[in-house]
């Protein structure tokens, strides 16, 4: 016998008969044959080497480097898939020399096309992934073929396709049938996994006998007899040697039938042919028997067990059916027997007649039984009606326990304290307080005292009901009658008050613990301190901490592990890594949990390299990280756009063999979505969907935000309208983002139809989605509907900061600065206190109107109000100074914004450069250009002129032609007019060189239309008008 070969469906021995299967009848096979012929004619397979192109070379190049996704994204090649390519390549098995790659490959191509892949790319992938002794991997992409193409060719269909490329392929491995079949068996595709088997049959590929086996069994168990015979037979004509494991199924599918004489000619064939005849299958037949009431044949059958006769597994087989046939008698005489032979009765024996008699109400009997138990060392007393009493509780038969209780009383046998405890706690199990205080009033009148356990179920009890004041009360009663309330039980009370972060009377029964002289463990203590922890009371969890040990307890993983989270939900990270530390220094192992709460806590503040170093210590101290820590630590590095190192952690999780959730895939997309790259986030979704997990409504929220981001709106709303179909129903956010995407892109319409649709779906818009509508009002200058929608958000209370920003920029943009303040003051009136925002919006407007006292006065109320300056601030007041010339105010307000320790942006520079330029501080201004050159800024076209005009009043033209160069070459553009004026200046001058030299390069960097010459310019410039406007621009500039 090959027993070997059953326990592992990769490991076992094929037997395949050398000789040409015989023929079945036709009457037992047509319909088989039938089938065949069909599918055989309808299905058109590749008989010849697919063509192998310039773009299939390029792929197998491709797959022949670790990078090949890289290489392949970067190249056209993926947006030419289809699936003839993929079959070319896959049929190109042998050049890319990696099986688990090209596997990679396949399905990765499936969501570039967004097609099925061909049957016969599955098929002969299988094929060779089997030949590889990859067997798992052909498990899948079989599975996969199967849930593809099974509609469309049914699943004989794809037995031809398997079968074609089996032959086709030299010392192809016959396990791939067995996959076939075994896969159709997961699906619960019965019926079809017979249909390969028997298809393989006839075209003379015999699967294992592994296989037929477990075939038999499932269709056994399936009740599908008529196809267990079809498979039995076919088995029988392949001249499959059977062995124990056939024969067994062959019992049990004879004693199905009803066919007891075959199944017992079944047993004398397996000693025949040399078939070990152990107890096994003679009690398999017996109980399948019995199964059928067929008890008397059973009984029959054991009389005839030969040399090792019946065991006593048998007996208690025999006796359980006839007692559940409620033929008693003939089950005591069983037992009777089993005593004469030697067999000792045991646990099972007796239950069985113990619950018959119970099902039939013979209290007598069960009583009698009770007394053999006695003589075979279970006594028949109290105890033993407690062990009866006991044994219903268990079973949640608190009817049947009282009927044991009253018996014992009417026989004389009187309950004691345990018998109601044993029914108290029975009813606790049942949440039957009632009763079980019912039961203890009851002992109390017989003056039985209950035990510490029984006070200790009911408390327990109440806790779970949530009546602490209640169970708190028993607890002093306890005390009363004597007893001494055990740390069970006041650790009960303790961890319930705690669970419903009842603080005050969990500490308080703590101090009831010592002041009743019961010492508190370390449970005790962990439960408030947890408790105190949880609501961030963290200086008296310490306090706590401190009184544990100075009773002398020593903190556990517990105790550490709730300080650690406390401070890290307190985003404190130095005080939770100092107890981390801690607690690895004196020998305590954290678990996940910790480390879990700790990286998270990290990640929260910002520190991303100790979240790092927290994962990288866990792998050293050979703790592996659960599924919730990878999740954490993916949703950490994905929210710090860290996207290439969440997805290495994703391979890891993947590679230890864990399986990621829907949190896991829902950071990786959300963070993928944020950077843009909404195309892998897709098909982070189309991997999650593919295996099982169903993305949740935040997964398609950060898919819609990604589209609407990157532009493509319309996408966006394709997968809106999509998502009920997904059974899921939307959100605020859902909303609230495609609204947004909406008012981004100038479609504001759309906006405000999905804004009046959201109360008919029951969902109340909130402030984000008043502020994107009122954004695109003010952009769109509909300032009345814009108002209108902040009357609306300020009467329903959605007004934020963020609303009334939106607004007073609005305003601000028209000009109607008074309607602006009366907004500042309204914020103020509601207490929603101006930001920095809301102050340079102010100030830049004022300035840009030339408005500069009340720029200033604004200015003034932000330092009051410690409202943090930033630099545009200061620059919009420099530039409204500047406007007006006032240029010492300029410079006075950028070394004071410098000391205030404000980095100044590229603006700033900018504006300083030009100031500076302009008040002829050359030395200055090239000063603030090589700092800005060191920043990595750059010069912007206004600053370029200022710094060429000063430098042309100084006659310094070669350096003025070197920044007109300069100025070139980055692209940037001259004003004509400026143009103009400078050669005028230069011509007027007599610097007539020096004009030409100007001329050529303005004309070279296309400032100057080529069709004009030098003179035409001096001469527009010349008359009166001209030198009017050349005044002026040398004003402007100067």
């Amino acid at each position: 016998m090959r027993r070997l070969s059953q326990t592992n469906p990769l490991h076992f021995t094929y037997q395949y008969s050398n000789s040409t299967p015989r023929r079945r009848s036709n009457t037992s096979n047509s319909s088989f044959k039938s089938n065949h012929l069909f599918f055989s004619s309808q299905l058109q397979f590749t008989k010849e080497d697919p063509h192998n192109s310039i773009q299939e070379t390029q792929i197998l190049d491709f797959l022949k480097n670790p990078n090949w996704r890289a290489l392949m994204d970067s190249s056209e090649v993926s947006n030419k898939m289809d699936p003839q390519v993929v079959w070319a390549v896959v049929h190109q098995y042998n050049q890319v020399g990696n099986p688990r790659r090209l596997l990679d490959f396949f399905f990765w191509s499936k969501s570039k096309m967004g097609l099925p892949q061909k049957l016969d790319s599955f098929s002969f992938l299988a094929i060779n992934l089997c030949n590889s002794n990859l067997f798992g991997p052909a498990n899948g992409v079989l599975a996969q073929m199967i849930k593809t193409h099974l509609s469309s060719c049914s699943h004989l269909g794809i037995l031809n396709s398997i079968i074609y490329w089996f032959r086709s392929c030299k010392g192809s491995n016959p396990i791939v049938f067995d996959i076939l079949i075994d896969t159709c068996k997961k699906f619960g595709m019965l019926v079809e996994a017979t249909d390969v088997f028997l298809e393989a049959r006839i075209n003379e590929i015999l699967p294992s006998l592994r296989c037929c086996n477990s075939l038999l069994k499932d269709l056994l168990k399936g009740d599908m007899m008529k196809l267990f015979w079809k498979v039995y037979n076919a088995m029988l004509d392949a001249k499959m040697v059977f062995d124990v494991y056939t024969y067994t199924n062959l019992v049990g599918a004879l004693c199905k039938g009803g066919d007891v004489r075959g199944a017992k000619r079944v047993l004398i064939e397996m000693g025949e042919k040399g078939c070990s005849l152990n107890f096994y299958p003679y009690n398999l037949l017996i109980e399948e028997m019995c199964k059928l009431g067929a008890t008397d044949e059973a009984l029959e059958l054991k009389k005839n067990m030969g040399e090792k006769g019946p065991n006593t597994c048998t007996y208690n087989i025999l006796i359980n059916h006839f007692c559940k046939a409620d033929r008693l008698n003939e089950a005591k005489l069983l037992l009777e027997e089993m005593v004469k032979m030697g067999l000792k009765p045991d646990y099972i024996t007796y239950s069985a007649l113990i619950d018959g008699f119970i099902r039939r109400g013979d209290m007598g009997e069960v009583l009698s039984i009770s007394e053999e138990i006695v003589s075979r060392r279970i006594p028949l007393n109290l105890v033993r009606y407690n062990d009866l009493v006991h044994s219903a509780c268990k079973a949640r038969k608190m009817g049947k326990a009282i009927e044991i209780l009253n018996e014992m009383i009417e026989m004389g046998c009187k309950p004691n304290s345990k018998s109601y405890s044993l029914l108290i706690e029975g009813y606790c199990g049942d949440h039957n307080i009632g009763k079980a205080l019912e039961l203890l009033g009851e002992m109390e009148k017989r003056n039985l005292v209950p035990p510490v356990v029984t006070y200790d179920a009911i408390i327990n009890e109440m806790c779970h009901g949530k009546n602490h004041r209640l169970a708190h009360v028993l607890t002093g009663k306890m005390i009363v009658t004597g007893l001494k309330p055990n740390a069970s039980i006041y650790k009960t009370l303790i961890a319930g008050y705690a669970w419903e972060g009842r603080i005050e009377e969990a500490t308080s029964v703590l101090k009831e613990m010592s002041c009743k002289r019961f010492e508190p463990n370390v449970f005790c203590f962990n439960q408030v301190i947890g408790c105190l922890c949880k609501a961030g009371k963290m200086e008296e969890a310490n306090s706590y901490v401190l009184k544990m040990v100075g009773r002398g307890l020593k903190p556990d993983a517990v105790t550490y592990g709730a300080l650690i989270g406390g401070y890290s939900k307190a985003d404190k990270m130095l005080e939770a890594d100092k107890y981390f530390n801690e607690m690895i220094d004196i020998g305590l192992v954290p678990n996940n949990v910790v480390y879990t709460v700790l990286i998270e806590g990290h990640f929260k503040v910002g520190n991303i390299v100790e979240a790092l170093l927290t994962f990288r210590k866990i792998l050293r101290l050979k703790v592996l990280p659960d599924v919730q820590t990878y999740s954490v630590f993916i949703n950490g590095l994905s929210k710090s756009g860290m996207m290439q190192d969440a997805m290495k952690i994703f391979a890891q999780l993947n590679e230890n063999g864990f399986c990621a959730d829907v949190f896991t895939y829902s950071s990786l997309i959300s963070g993928f979505c944020k950077q843009g790259d909404v195309q892998k986030a897709f098909q982070l979704h189309e991997e999650m969907c593919a295996k099982g997990i169903n993305p949740n409504i935040f997964i398609y929220n950060a898919l819609i935000d990604g589209l609407c981001k990157s532009g493509d709106v319309s996408r966006a709303r394709k997968l809106f309208d999509f998502i009920p179909e997904k059974g899921l129903v939307f959100d605020s956010v859902t909303y609230a983002t495609m609204i947004d995407g909406y008012c981004k892109s100038g479609l504001s319409i759309e906006a405000f139809c999905l804004f009046n649709e959201m109360p008919k779906k029951g969902i109340q818009p909130h402030s984000f989605v008043y502020n994107s509508l009122i954004s695109a009002c003010c952009k769109e200058v509909d300032l009345d509907k814009a108002i209108s929608l902040f009357d609306e958000a300020v009467e329903k209370g959605l007004a934020d900061i963020f609303s009334f920003n939106t607004l007073i920029d609005g305003f601000c943009k028209l000009g109607k600065f008074q309607e602006a303040d009366n907004l500042l003051k309204e914020m103020l009136s509601k207490k929603i206190m101006p930001d920095h925002v809301t102050y340079t919006t102010l100030i830049d407007g004022h300035c840009k109107a030339g408005m500069i006292e009340v720029a200033d006065r604004y200015l003034l109320e932000m330092q009051e109000g410690n409202v943090k300056l930033d630099a545009l601030a200061y620059t919009s007041i420099m530039h409204g100074y500047h406007l007006l010339g006032k240029r010492s105010e300029v410079f006075s307000l950028f070394e004071k914004m410098v000391a205030e320790g404000i980095e100044p942006d590229e603006v700033t520079y900018n504006l300083l450069t030009d100031a500076h330029c302009k008040e002829g501080n050359l030395d200055e201004a090239f000063k603030l250009r090589e700092e800005m050159a060191r920043k990595g800024m750059k010069l912007k076209a206004n600053a370029y002129a200022s710094a060429i005009h000063a430098l042309c009043q100084k006659e310094s033209f070669t350096e003025a032609l070197s920044l007109l160069n300069e100025m070139g070459e980055q692209g940037l553009n001259l004003d004509h007019a400026i143009c103009g004026t400078l050669i005028y200046g230069l011509h007027q001058s007599g610097k007539m060189d020096e004009a030409t030299q100007f001329f050529e390069r303005m004309v070279n960097f296309g400032w100057v239309d080529d069709t004009t010459n030098l003179n035409d310019i001096v001469k527009t410039h010349a008359s009166e008008q001209g030198c009017e406007d050349a005044s002026n621009l040398m004003k402007q500039i100067a």
